[in-house]
């Protein structure tokens, strides 16, 4: 009977029109807190370069984020259970603000490492208590649309936050004390929000082979964005800042980035809606290739054109990215797509640990620029895996094929932090 009294009004919560302001407040504190991560982004390495440091400690903080970003992924359900959405959403904002004063102490490397694995933990932990929270509040005719204005406003933060580095005296802890206000402000609108928490989750469930048989495309594509965004983002300002480029250079480059993922996303998302997604995440691949080709073949070249390259080079991984989760949910039945989202969201983790980490590894031989040679394996590996399976299955109707959202890499999946149906999807041999 309490089971079905508790149903009963959660129903009734979700029948009632969620206010537009309350959803606002969400997207409104996540896009502040873009802002300081961005600035926070490009603040590090330059930081660094101009401190003299080598730039393979700048690679182990990217690794350090990664690994902390791992963990959130794993440890954030429990904390939700324990105290709610906007508690934990004001436990991890605070947890970067700490993170951020820990930067602003000087540059001292084993204490950044710490500091970002930190900021790595928390920001993976805030988009998965944001986006579950969203999911819950909004209904299914608008949800598409309401997540592609979070998407769109968190990267546009990021944006905001790399120019921001041209406007910082880098050798101050100004850059760390304005993360440290944005993070702040971030935490008023949810602690003003009227949006309805939803009930205590239980546990997710991570499940890669599960994935693995409902869309190895899906799973590989996360892979292998997994790789490529941290690279790009965390490795590109180091590489700059190593060839000389000035930190209003590194502002411009960084800044211009996410303006890819807007251009690019949208067209590839609507051609995706109606093909197979794989042809479309193919090209993605071979455009993030020749982009990369490029970076080398322009290396320490004309700002201007190395900013173009970059722009297509992370709009065409963050569209990936999208693509995948996308392609993936099309494959799956609706009891999978719990499972299939926490899996998903586990293979982006564990690929933006190890790659980093690897190059981090052969750069100390092969020199900065090895992150833009990693990113053209991975891209040249996902292509041929993606027309092999094109190749070797077959394909589902266009018809069957949902609604592209777009998405980037820098805001992870979201997550239902529920606990998914048990039994084994069915077999698929279409992807």
């Amino acid at each position: 009977m309490l089971e079905k009294n508790r149903a009963t009004n959660d129903q009734q919560r979700r029948d009632q029109p969620t206010p537009l302001i309350a959803i606002a407040s969400v997207i409104m504190s996540m896009s502040l807190i873009a802002i300081g991560n961005g600035l926070m982004f490009a603040y590090i390495p330059v930081r660094l370069g101009v401190e003299g440091i080598d730039p393979i400690w700048a690679g182990l903080i990217v690794t350090g984020l990664s690994a902390g970003g791992l963990a959130g992924c794993i440890l954030t359900g429990p904390l939700v259970r324990r105290v709610g959405h906007a508690r934990a959403f004001m436990v991890l904002s605070a947890l970067i603000a700490l993170s951020n004063a820990a930067i602003g102490a000087g540059p001292h490397p084993l204490l950044w490492i710490a500091a970002r694995a930190l900021y790595g933990f928390s920001i993976c932990g805030l988009f998965i208590v944001a986006q579950s929270w969203l999911n819950d509040a909004v209904a299914n005719a608008i949800r598409g649309r309401v997540m592609a204005v979070f998407y769109v406003a968190y990267v546009a933060g990021l944006g905001v936050g790399y120019a921001t580095l041209a406007l910082v005296d880098i050798k101050t802890a100004d850059g760390p004390l304005i993360g440290i206000v944005f993070t702040a402000l971030s935490i008023l609108p949810v602690g003003l929000t009227r949006l309805a928490q939803p009930p205590a989750p239980q546990a997710a469930t991570i499940a890669l082979g599960r994935a693995w048989r409902i869309s190895p495309v899906g799973v590989a594509g996360m892979l292998a964005v997994g790789g490529l965004s941290m690279i790009i983002s965390g490795f590109a300002p180091i590489h700059a800042t190593a060839k000389g480029y000035s930190q209003a250079d590194v502002a411009l480059l960084l800044s211009a980035m996410p303006v890819g993922t807007l251009i690019l996303q949208i067209p590839l998302g609507w051609i995706s809606d109606r093909t197979d997604r794989r042809y479309v995440l193919a090209a993605a691949a071979t455009l993030a290739l020749i982009a990369s080709v490029l970076a080398i073949g322009l290396d320490g070249g004309a700002l201007a054109v190395l900013v173009v390259i970059y722009l297509v080079w992370d709009g065409a991984a963050e569209s990936i990215y999208s693509l995948s989760s996308a392609h993936a949910a099309d494959r799956a039945d609706k009891d999978d797509l719990l499972a299939l989202s926490s899996s998903l969201l586990f293979a982006w983790s564990l690929a933006g640990f190890i790659v980093p980490g690897v190059v981090t590894a052969l750069s100390v031989v092969y020199g900065t620029q090895t992150f833009i040679y990693v990113g053209i394996v991975i891209a040249a590996l996902f292509c041929l895996f993606v027309l092999w399976r094109i190749l070797t299955a077959r394909a589902v109707p266009a018809a069957t094929t949902g609604s592209f959202t777009p998405m980037s890499a820098q805001a992870p999946l979201p997550v239902e932090l529920a606990f998914a149906a048990d039994g084994e999807p069915p077999r698929r041999e279409d992807d």
